[in-house]
C-alpha cells in the first residue's frame, strides 16, 4: 500500500478531494479519528491506497507533521485566489522541512477570479522549491472549464459529477498553452542535460521522456508540480490520481527520508483516547510483518483492526494502515522496531506549546481524576503538554492556541466526564526590596520546660536583577555559633516565599553581622524562627516593589504580516528588538521582542486575527522589571482578595 496525506487551510476542501480520490474506482472505506483526523483506504488500478486527511489550522500541524512522516508524498489543497497564499505558507513550509514529495492542488477552479500564474507566483514567495505548472486553465469568458495538460498536450473539458471530456486544445488558448510548457520544460532541464540540449537544439522532446524525468525528480523531492481542479465535481482528480500513482515514492523509502535505523518496522501516526475501547493509535507498517499479537515496541499489539473497526487477522501489507488497540505502550510520533522506539525528526512534532491555562474541575469530585485524564490526553497530542503553576500549584495546560483550548476541554467532558473551568495564569510577578536595612530582631520564649532564645542582627540589602538570594555572615567572637547559622540562613530563606506584597521575594542580600545565644535556650529552631520572623519585619521596611516578568518573545510569520507586529507589541507595552529573514524557511520573518509575561494572551489574539493563524510563537523568561502605579496596585489588591 502506498500513502499520502491531504494537508492544507481551513476550508480548502481537502476532505472532498479525499473522497472524490478515493471514489474513483468506486468504493472506499473511511475511519475517523476525531475532528482533527482521518483516513479512507481505496484501490486504484490494481494497487491498494491510504490516504490521511488532516483538519486545517496550525494548531493541527503537530498532527500533520506526524502524519506526513508515516506518508509516501503529501497533496497540499488550497484556493485558488493569490490571497490566500498566506494560510498557506505554515504547510509549505512543514513539507519543505519533511522533505516529502508535495503535489500542489488548486481546487475550486470553477470560483477562480484570478489568473492561475498570480496564484502560483504568490505561493512560490513561500516555496523553497520551484512550483512547476503542470496544467493550464480553459477559460470561457470568466469561467473556468478545463484544463490542458502541458507534458501530453492534451485537453479536456469539465464536466458536472462526471469524468472530464478528452476535447482538442481551443485555438484561443494555444498560445498561452505552448508558453507556459515552454517555461516547464526549462525548469525540468535544470535537472537533466539531455533535456537541456534538446530545448538548445530546438528539439522537441517525446512525452514519455519527459514524464519519467518528473516522476524521477518528483522521488527526489527536487520540485512541487501544481494542478488544477474542482475537487466537488470530480474535476482534475484523475489526472492527479494518475501523477501519484506513477511518482509517488513507497513505504521502503521512509526510513532513509526519516533517518530511522533500518529495523523499524511502523510508524505511529495519531492516537485517540475511544470511549469504552481506550486508546487506539493508527500505525503504518513498513515492511509488511505486523499481525495481531506481533511484537512491536518491546511490547505485544494487544489487537489490530482495520477501517472498518474488524480484527485484522493476516499480516499486513507492506506500507499498510491499522488501528492498534490495547496497546498503550505505543504512541504517536514514533517509529518501531520489534524490540525499541525511534524519536521521529523535530519537526514533525509541530510547535512548542507556549498558549497557557490553569484548569480546574467543576466538580471537586472530579480534582484526582483530572490530572489521570490530561496525562491521557498529552500522550496522544503532540501539541499539548502538562504541567503546574509554580505559585498555585494548580494544573496547567500547555497549548497551541484558543481552539486547541477547546477541543482539549470538549474531549475533556465527552471522553472522561469532567467537565472543567479555565482561567489566565495570574503573571509570575516576584517582589524585592528597594533600599538597604539594618534589623535586630531577638527571639525569645518561655511557657514552661525548655525556652527558646535566639539574638540576631543583620543588614538586608537590593541585588541586581537575576541574582537571587545570597547569605553572608561577618559574626566574630563566636556571639553566634557556627552550628546556628545556617539555621539562620534557612529562616531567612523560608521568609522569601510571600512578601510583604503577597509575591514571592527575589534578588536580595542578607548579611548576618551579630547576635547573642543561650547556652540552655538556644536551638536550631529558635534561631531559624528569629531568621524567618526578622526577614519578615524587615523586608517590610524595605520598601518592598513589585517586578513583573518579562519574556523574550520570537514570533514565526510570514513576511507580509511582519511590518503590523511593530505597532501590535507597542500596543502590548512591549519592547521591539528587531527581525531577521528565516533562515531556512522562504517568505517568513522571525520578530523578536520583550513582552511583558502577562500581555501573552493579548498576543495570541491579536496575533491570530493579524495573520489569520499563521503565526507562531516561541516565548522564554527573560528578566524581571519593576512594575509602579495604578497597574501595581491593581496586581496587588487581586492578589490580597485571592489570598484571604
Amino acid at each position: 500500500m502506498r500513502c499520502f496525506t491531504v494537508i492544507g487551510p481551513s476550508h480548502s476542501g481537502k476532505t472532498t478531494l479525499v473522497k472524490a480520490l478515493g471514489e474513483l474506482e468506486g468504493g472506499s472505506a473511511e475511519s475517523s479519528f476525531s475532528d482533527r483526523l482521518s483516513f479512507r483506504v481505496f484501490n486504484y488500478i490494481g494497487e491498494s491506497w491510504g490516504a490521511i486527511d488532516v483538519a486545517g489550522g496550525t494548531d493541527n500541524l503537530g498532527a500533520a507533521g506526524h502524519a506526513l512522516a508515516a506518508s509516501d508524498s503529501a497533496v497540499l489543497c488550497v484556493p485558488p485566489n493569490p490571497d490566500g497564499a498566506e494560510q498557506a505558507a505554515p504547510y509549505l513550509r512543514l513539507v519543505e522541512e519533511a522533505s516529502v514529495p508535495c503535489y500542489l492542488f488548486i481546487n475550486r477552479m470553477d470560483t477562480a477570479e484570478s489568473r492561475v500564474r498570480d496564484t502560483v507566483a504568490a505561493l512560490q514567495a513561500y516555496a523553497g522549491l520551484p512550483i512547476i505548472l503542470r496544467q493550464v486553465p480553459i477559460r470561457e469568458g470568466e469561467s473556468v472549464t478545463g484544463s490542458i495538460d502541458l507534458i501530453s498536450e492534451r485537453a479536456w473539458e469539465y464536466q458536472k459529477g462526471k469524468p472530464s471530456n478528452l476535447i482538442e486544445i481551443p485555438d484561443g488558448i494555444r498560445d498561452r498553452q505552448l508558453e507556459a510548457r515552454s517555461e516547464l520544460l526549462e525548469h525540468l532541464a535544470d535537472f537533466d542535460d539531455a533535456l537541456l540540449e534538446q530545448l538548445i537544439e530546438d528539439r522537441t522532446p517525446a512525452s514519455e521522456s519527459v514524464f519519467d524525468l518528473v516522476s524521477d525528480m518528483h522521488r527526489k523531492n527536487a520540485f512541487i508540480s501544481a494542478y488544477l481542479g474542482v475537487a466537488v465535481r470530480g474535476n482534475g482528480v484523475f489526472r492527479l490520481m494518475k501523477s501519484l500513482r506513477h511518482e509517488s515514492s513507497s513505504a521502503s523509502d521512509l526510513p532513509g527520508r526519516l533517518g530511522l535505523n533500518g529495523s523499524a518496522g511502523a510508524v505511529g501516526v495519531y492516537a485517540d483516547n475511544r470511549r469504552h475501547v481506550g486508546k487506539s493509535l493508527l500505525l503504518r507498517d513498513l515492511k509488511g510483518s505486523l499481525s495481531q499479537g506481533s511484537s512491536l515496541g518491546g511490547g505485544t499489539i494487544g489487537s489490530l483492526n482495520g477501517v472498518d473497526g474488524k480484527p485484522i487477522n493476516a499480516a499486513l501489507e507492506a506500507g499498510g494502515l491499522a488501528i492498534a488497540v490495547k496497546s498503550d505502550h505505543l504512541a504517536p510520533g514514533k517509529a518501531y522496531s520489534e524490540t525499541d522506539s525511534f524519536d521521529l525528526p523535530d519537526w514533525s512534532g509541530g510547535h512548542s506549546p507556549s498558549y497557557r491555562r490553569i484548569l480546574t474541575p467543576e466538580s471537586d469530585r472530579d480534582d484526582a481524576r483530572l490530572s489521570g485524564a490530561l496525562a491521557k490526553c498529552a500522550d496522544i497530542d503532540p501539541g499539548l503538554t502538562i504541567s503546574h503553576d509554580e505559585d498555585t500549584g494548580f494544573l496547567v495546560a500547555n497549548l497551541q492556541g484558543p481552539m486547541h483550548l477547546r477541543r482539549l476541554c470538549d474531549r475533556l467532558a465527552a471522553d472522561f466526564d469532567i467537565k472543567v473551568s479555565e482561567r489566565r495564569l495570574s503573571g509570575s510577578y516576584r517582589e524585592t526590596c528597594s533600599r538597604k536595612v539594618d534589623r535586630h530582631y531577638r527571639h525569645r520564649k518561655q511557657s514552661g520546660g525548655a525556652g527558646q532564645f535566639a539574638d540576631i542582627v543583620f543588614t538586608l540589602r537590593p541585588l541586581a536583577r537575576g541574582e537571587g538570594f545570597a547569605f553572608q555572615e561577618t559574626v566574630k567572637g563566636g556571639a553566634v555559633p557556627r552550628n546556628y547559622i545556617p539555621s539562620v540562613e534557612a529562616g531567612c530563606k523560608e521568609a522569601l516565599a510571600k512578601g510583604p506584597l503577597g509575591f514571592r521575594v527575589v534578588d536580595i542580600g542578607v548579611t548576618l553581622t551579630d547576635g547573642k545565644h543561650h547556652s540552655v535556650d538556644s536551638s536550631d529552631f529558635a534561631f531559624k524562627t528569629a531568621g524567618l520572623m526578622g526577614m519578615r519585619e524587615a523586608l517590610r521596611e524595605a520598601g518592598p516593589v513589585l517586578l513583573q516578568p518579562i519574556d523574550h518573545v520570537d514570533i514565526h510569520v510570514p513576511s507580509a504580516y511582519t511590518g503590523g507586529l511593530v505597532a501590535l507589541v507597542s500596543s502590548l507595552k512591549g519592547q521591539v528588538l528587531g527581525f531577521d529573514p528565516h533562515p531556512t524557511a522562504k517568505g517568513w520573518d522571525v520578530f523578536r521582542a520583550l513582552l511583558p509575561g502577562p500581555m501573552r494572551d493579548e498576543l495570541f489574539q491579536s496575533l491570530g486575527g493579524m495573520t489569520h493563524g499563521t503565526a507562531w510563537v516561541e516565548s522564554r523568561f527573560d528578566h524581571y522589571e519593576e512594575l509602579h502605579g495604578k497597574e501595581a496596585e491593581r496586581i496587588q489588591a487581586e492578589r490580597a482578595e485571592a489570598t484571604k
